[in-house]
This record gives C-alpha cells, structure tokens and sequence, in this order.
C-alpha cells in the first residue's frame, strides 16, 4: 500500500474535528508555536470535516504482483483474487466516492500490482472523467512499459510512486525478491522523466537497511524524484519477520529526515511522530527548547549525508509541511474485495462497500470514529500535548498490542508530566527532550 503526494489544502480545522485551530477549545493544548521562517503552519489541516469523509482513499484494485516484497503488508500472489471488485463494482466505488461534496477525496489505484489489472485505464479514465484526482503505484515488473506509463498518463493519472528500498541493488534486489529490480527502476524513473510524469520514490526502513538511508535519499535527488517518501516498518503481512528500527533509532531518523527537508520533499508513512518533530525544533529555533538530544544514529547519518551530499544546502527549498490525516481519520483503504479498513497496515475489518456504501462506512463504523478521538487513546498518546497532530501509529501499535487504541510503543517521546506506565525499551534517561 502506498500513499501518493497530493495537492496542498488549506488548514483550518483539526482532523476529526469540525472548524476549530491549534489552541483553540478542544485543540491543540500549546497552539501553533509560529510556523516554519517565511511560510505557512507546521502542520497542514485539512478543511472539511474529517468526520464526514476522507481526504485520501486508497483502493488496492488487485492482489496479484510478480514481486514477492519482504514487506508486503497484503502478501500479494501472481494471480488475482477470487472476490476481486470487476469493473461494474469498481465503477459503482468510484460512484460513490463522487457522491460527497467537493472536494472529493483523493484516490490511489495500487494492489499488488495495479498494472495487473487488465481493465486499469478503463477504471481511471472513468475515475478522471467524475472529478477525482488519481494517482498509481505500480510495481516494476515486466508489465511496467513505456507503453503502459503513456497510457496511464494519457488517461488521467498525473503522480506514479516508484519504490528503491535500498541505496544498492544488492540491497533492494533482495528486499524485493527479484534480481535486476534496482537497475529496472533506476531506468523507469529515466523513463518517467522523459514522458514528463511526476513521481515521488519510496523506500521502507527498516534496521537492515538504515545505513544505507543517505544513499537512498541522494539516489531520490538524483533521479529527479519531487519526493522522498519514507515508510517506518510496521509488523503485520510478510513484514512481521524484518526488523524494525528502536523507538530511539526512531527518533534520529525522523530528526535527520527533518535536517534534509530543504534538499527534497519529505514524507513519512506509519511515523506521525515526524508532526511533533516540526513542532519541537520550532520551538527550539524560537528559543523556547532545548535542542534534542541526538543518539549514534543520528550522528552518523548526518555524517554519512554531508559527505555524499555536502554539509550546506546550495539552494534550500521551503520543507514541506506534513498532513494531519491518521488511519481512519482522514484515510481509507479499500482491498481488492471491496472491504473496508482504516488502512493498508491496520487489517481491522470495518464493512464492505458490496453491502454498505463506503461513505456510510467512514462516518458510522465504531473503529472509524475512534481513530477520529485521539483523547480516547491510550496510555502516552492520550495524554500527549501532540495527539491531535500525530496520535502515534494506530497501524504499528495494533501489530506490537493488539489493541489499535493503545500507546504506539515505537514512539519515545514522553508528555509533560505524564507519570503513567512507559513501553518496553522507553527508558526517561534516554528521552529526547
């Protein structure tokens, strides 16, 4: 499952709740601590009512891929799924995704592998032609041509994700079970550039292939990538056999990803943590904080990066402020079947759209709503001055407690004067205050 960058929105009113603004009743307890130097908020809302409908839906049209991905939270198969939506069901969702108000939610066509589906272009030329905006996220395999990417483009889709989960090919070609696949996608994304297609370059990380995280974000730069999109592993489908990263490593990373926001676009998946962070070093940049404490980790990748990218930043672009949308709030995922999930890594069922109508879904189920009340989280989430923000990863929490309301226990930040039980390998000495 992969989110596709979408078109900045305005930012009023907080996620899951209607109108309102940091600081105000019911929102963020500190407010907005000004805004990055010259620019807008820390952290972008989204107008409308995220009760009401998502921003972002994602509809994994097929569960068949060539690939065989380390950490693929579908464990998609070669062949196509009995139950998999047709056409007429696929049209029917897209009917009533059209049925809200405008702004419609954006729509992500991903599987698998999307470019499985025989009747693709069919569905986003019928998707473009409602008014919704699409985006892909093919995988690179033999069905990956020219052809194929021109005929996307003509139909309607403006944004593709590409995917290199390691700076080598050794690396990548072995997280994606196919030899040649680093070098296949090195030529496709020459390729997408030539055909004039935006694309933002994903990677997973985990802590096999952490060290090569610089080299993964120069490769990004050099290939002309208008985002670097960085997922933080969560346990669930074939991932629950990869390492994930400690909550502390956590914390260095997503602090390194903050430093390098003026060289590329940064995005995180499954690491709302990234939200607080704007806001810390804010507050660090007015004088009102300490500066984190940084571990080992940091250290070396902001080593490791200025060797291979320089220590100063010729001409720094404006970093990109994230998105408050969470699992369920905000976001959808749609599987091959047409059910009904808060997200790709949150496998909690919530309805099927051959039943209910999605909308009805997103509004009504009880998961739903509680992803949307982040003061109903447990533990440090609950209590933290951040939540409405961040809210921790629902996703990762659900595959390390069993419980999708419980304190992510990859994060390491503590909350002001939160005296409650900490999770395991969450030392206060350690902090980053």
């Amino acid at each position: 499952m992969t989110e596709l960058a979408t078109p900045r929105h305005g930012s009023t009113g907080h996620p899951g709740h209607s109108g309102g603004r940091p600081g105000a009743a019911g929102g963020h307890p500190g407010g907005h601590p000004g805004g990055h130097p010259g620019h807008g908020p820390l952290v972008r809302e989204i107008k409308h009512d995220l009760n009401d409908k998502p921003f972002l839906v994602i509809w994994e049209v097929t569960r068949a891929c060539a690939l065989v991905c380390q950490h693929c939270r579908a464990e998609a198969q070669h062949r196509a799924a009995p139950g998999q939506l047709t056409n007429a069901e696929g049209h029917e969702l897209i009917d009533q995704l059209t049925s809200y108000e405008r702004p419609y939610p954006m729509l992500v066509l991903t599987g698998g592998d999307c470019f499985e589906r025989p009747d693709l272009v069919d569905l986003i030329e019928y998707a473009v032609g409602k008014g919704l905006h699409v985006s892909i996220s093919p995988s690179v395999t033999p069905l990956f041509t020219r052809e194929r990417v021109k005929a996307v483009q003509d139909a309607g889709v403006s944004v593709m994700s590409m995917s290199l989960d390691g700076g080598s090919a050794e690396t990548h070609d072995a997280f994606r079970g196919f030899p040649g696949t680093f070098d296949r996608t090195i030529e496709a994304c020459h390729m997408l550039n030539e055909l004039g297609m935006r694309f933002q370059l994903n990677t997973v990380f985990t802590a096999k292939n952490i060290h090569e995280a610089p080299q993964m974000l120069k490769n990004a730069i050099d290939l002309g990538a208008f985002m670097f999109y960085t997922f933080m592993l969560v346990p669930t489908g074939r991932g629950q056999h990869l390492d994930m990263l400690t909550p502390h490593e956590r914390e260095d990373v997503l602090h390194w990803l903050h430093d390098n926001s003026t060289r590329i676009a940064i995005k995180t998946t499954e690491a709302p943590q990234y939200r607080r962070i704007a806001f810390q070093r804010e507050a660090v940049r007015q004088g009102k904080a300490a500066p984190a404490k940084h571990g080992e980790l940091y250290h070396w990748l902001t080593k490791e990066t200025h060797e291979l990218l320089g220590e100063n930043i010729e001409e720094p672009r404006p970093p990109r402020t994230p998105l408050a949308i969470n699992s369920g709030s905000g976001f959808a995922f749609i599987d091959h079947t047409g059910d009904v999930y808060p997200s790709g890594f949150l496998p909690i069922h919530c309805g099927s759209i051959k039943d209910t109508p999605f909308p009805q879904i997103y509004r009504e189920s009880e998961v739903f709503r509680a992803l949307r009340n982040p003061s109903g989280f447990e533990g440090k989430c609950g209590a933290c001055e951040f939540n409405h923000f961040c809210g921790g990863s629902r996703s990762t929490a659900y595959a390390m407690t069993g419980n999708y309301l419980a304190s992510d226990p990859s994060c390491a930040h503590i909350p002001a004067g939160y005296t409650g039980e900490l999770p395991e390998g969450i030392e206060l000495s350690l902090i980053h205050i």
